[in-house]
């Protein structure tokens, strides 16, 4: 279930709410009871590789096309 992040106006306090998506933009209340929220935009960061999956190469350049290739002269 996706989280969203929260800013009480009132007591300035951030807290996270999980919910469906579908009532995503719906208000919260603050922990200690306030009603004056902002909902927060975060940001996502995907880090890491899979269970299994083969690790990225690494050392060094190439972009492709012909010179990256090693097909130039």
């Amino acid at each position: 279930m996706p989280r969203y992040e929260f800013r009480c106006r009132t007591c300035d306090d951030t807290f996270e709410v999980d919910r469906p998506m579908a009532r995503s933009g719906e208000p919260a209340d603050c922990p200690e009871g306030h009603a004056d929220t902002v909902k927060l935009l975060s940001a996502v960061a995907v880090g890491g590789t899979a269970a299994g999956a083969a690790p990225a190469p690494s050392g060094g350049g190439g972009g492709g096309g012909c010179c990256g290739g090693g097909c130039c002269g």
